[in-house]
């Protein structure tokens, strides 16, 4: 065997040291030598040329002259420090023609036989594992107030104003409300208990599987989690929200223009799992756990959908978000084939998201865990270095010249970036010191986004600092900002275009003579792509309108 010990073979030497140095006989020896040292005897020397020393031939091996060295340890020396009496087997004994043991070879066979069995360890106690009591609970910590069957009680006096006891999915509000549910749990309540096969559930089904649910399941999380997922699935993934989102649709009272058109459901729902995978599904692993359902707010928000106003829901729900959200990916994607390419993102918001990062988004690269972070995170070392930095803010100065703007010299926009995050390790910022600095959206938009960038720099620079004296009060996020801002422009301009299209048609039918045979004709030999003679303003108008749609 070599020397130098591997890191894994150390770590078991070590254990057979201790475990060795935690048995009886060798306690005794170490007290021994302890005593024979305070007295200022000589110590026994283990080696094969002193077994004479100790009545042995020399030819014996090390663990014989363990054995004749443990013969040497005087009564009175193990007397203080024998075990329990209820264990005198465990005592060590010589081995045989030893002239100090005492005891005859016939005794010293039987007391050495028993030495020779492997030690038997003691179970715990029951007592000792009783006192640690059970704190993980993946579905809840079970509650002692629940009164199962009361609760089954009122599900069954519910089912019982259905005909043959039996409820359809519009019947499924009741019964949510008799589970003590949210409203909108009626869905998965539903689909939950195998309505999708049959068209309705029976009262012996739906409560043979809410007793259970409610047996197992402790909190609404829990609950929710097992209503939703694929059975044996112990996680949420996009497709287990569909019918749950198709039924929020089909029945939420603010929703009742979208109901009617059957062409955006999907797109609406689609929007609605995104938003809600991007705020829940913190390690965006494309599986919401139980976990993660439990830290976010989104059953909250569920229950939200109750009130009128569905657009309450700013973080998943909300259908102004919906619209600008769809409406600004439209205009991005010009051949409108519901895909946004390189080239359609680099056209946001008149080009002010850095190329350097559009690169980084479809480099494929960064797909999960704090997405902007991972995007400038260049070598993927877990740190922003200057270099990265410096490569992000390269563009926005080349930007920024073009708008006969002078930027501020990278050296001076560091000094800022580092005193607004205040990072633990000089010259290096993680993901910690930006969640820390609570300002990290001044920091994003100084590297990737020139638009808000200019914006940040124009504003008052006490600002952020009233920000966290503010923290207490509800404040509209960035995003809650611009959504509002965007859907106000775009029901503007659509209530203008409907109002321009209207007077147009109605100038058109004033303008219009009566139609005779020669007036007919000649409309009809009119080239087809051949516009209107009207006033020329009235057209210029008509054109913008119909390129900005």
């Amino acid at each position: 065997m070599s020397s130098a010990l591997q890191p894994v073979l150390k770590m078991k030497v070590d254990e057979l040291f201790l475990h060795w140095l935690s048995e009886t006989p060798t306690q005794l020896l170490l007290k021994d030598c302890l005593r024979r040292i305070k007295s200022g005897e000589k110590l026994p020397v283990l080696s094969d040329n002193n077994c004479e020393d100790y009545g042995a031939a020399p030819v014996c091996n090390k663990s014989q002259l363990h054995n004749r060295l443990l013969d040497h340890l005087s009564i009175s020396a193990m007397a203080p420090c024998s075990p329990p009496a209820h264990s005198p087997a465990a005592l060590p004994v010589a081995s045989f023609g030893s002239p100090r043991s005492g005891l005859t070879p016939r005794s010293r066979r039987s007391v050495g036989a028993r030495v020779a069995q492997p030690k038997k360890e003691e179970p715990l106690t029951p007592a000792l594992s009783q006192n640690i009591p059970k704190f993980y609970f993946p579905k809840g910590c079970p509650k002692d107030n629940v009164n199962i069957d009361c609760i089954i009680s009122k599900i069954e006096k519910t089912f019982s104003l259905f005909p043959n006891e039996r409820a359809t999915l519009d019947d499924m509000g009741k019964v949510a409300k008799a589970c003590e549910c949210p409203l909108y749990w009626k869905s998965p309540l539903f689909y939950a208990a195998g309505g999708d096969r049959t068209g309705f559930v029976s009262v012996h089904k739906f409560v043979a599987i809410w007793r259970k649910i409610l047996q197992t399941c402790h909190d609404d999380t829990a609950k929710f989690m097992q209503l939703l997922a694929k059975p044996g699935c112990t996680y949420l993934e996009r497709e287990d929200f569909v019918p749950f989102l198709q039924d929020v649709v089909n029945t939420h009272p603010h929703l009742t223009f979208l109901r009617e058109a059957s062409e955006f459901h999907s797109r609406y729902i689609t929007t609605v799992i995104q938003r809600i995978f991007y705020t829940v599904n913190r390690s965006w692993s494309g599986r919401i756990t139980c976990a993660e359902l439990r830290k976010s707010n989104f059953l909250q928000h569920v229950a939200l959908l109750e009130e009128e106003d569905i657009n309450q829901s700013t973080d998943y729900f909300s259908y102004e978000h919906f619209y600008v959200i769809y409406c600004k990916f439209w205009e991005l994607d010009t051949d409108h084939d519901l895909y946004i390419d390189e080239q359609d993102l680099s056209k946001h918001s008149d080009h002010a998201i850095s190329s350097r990062i559009v690169e980084r988004i479809f480099s494929g690269a960064v797909t999960r865990i704090e997405y902007w972070f991972r995007c400038m995170d260049l070598d993927g070392d877990g740190v922003l270095s200057m270099y990265e930095l410096e490569y992000f803010y390269e563009e926005q100065c080349q930007k920024m010249e073009s708008m006969a703007i002078e930027p501020l010299p990278f050296e001076d926009c560091l000094c800022q970036m580092l005193d607004l995050v205040k990072p633990q390790c000089e010259g290096k910022i993680t993901l910690q010191d930006l969640k820390k600095c609570k300002q990290a959206h001044l920091f994003y938009d100084t590297y990737l986004n020139l638009e808000k960038y200019l914006d940040h720099e124009q504003k008052d620079p006490f600002s952020v600092l009233r920000v966290g004296e503010n923290e207490g009060q509800q404040e509209l996020t960035d995003w809650e900002k611009y959504a509002a801002e965007e859907y106000a422009i775009l029901v503007a301009e659509e209530a203008a275009t409907e109002q321009w299209n209207d007077g147009y048609d109605a100038e058109l039918n004033d303008l219009e003579p009566p139609l005779t045979n020669e007036n007919k004709y000649a409309i009809d030999k009119r080239p087809f792509f051949e516009m209107p003679t009207h006033d020329t303003n009235d057209l210029e108008e008509y054109e913008y309108e119909e390129d900005f749609e």
